[in-house]
């Protein structure tokens, strides 16, 4: 489970990193990557799991916080 922490918590940095660009130069780092067609998407896909993931992991940790 370890990998797919790792693996998720990289895809929402490449993800801040991308929305900071975006928002500071107007600049999609993601999509210069990879243009724009389905790569892009699925990279897009794969950071919002990431944050649904993250967001899972927080909520179960604040459960467990309140149980004890």
């Amino acid at each position: 489970m370890k990998n797919i922490e790792v693996l998720f918590t990289i895809l929402l940095i490449v993800g801040g990193i991308n929305w900071g660009l975006v928002g500071a130069f107007n600049y999609n780092l993601v999509t210069s990557l990879l243009g724009d067609g389905t790569m892009s998407r699925v990279v897009y896909g794969l950071v919002g799991l990431g944050a649904l993931y993250q967001v899972m992991q927080y909520l179960r940790a604040r459960m467990s916080a309140k149980a004890t």
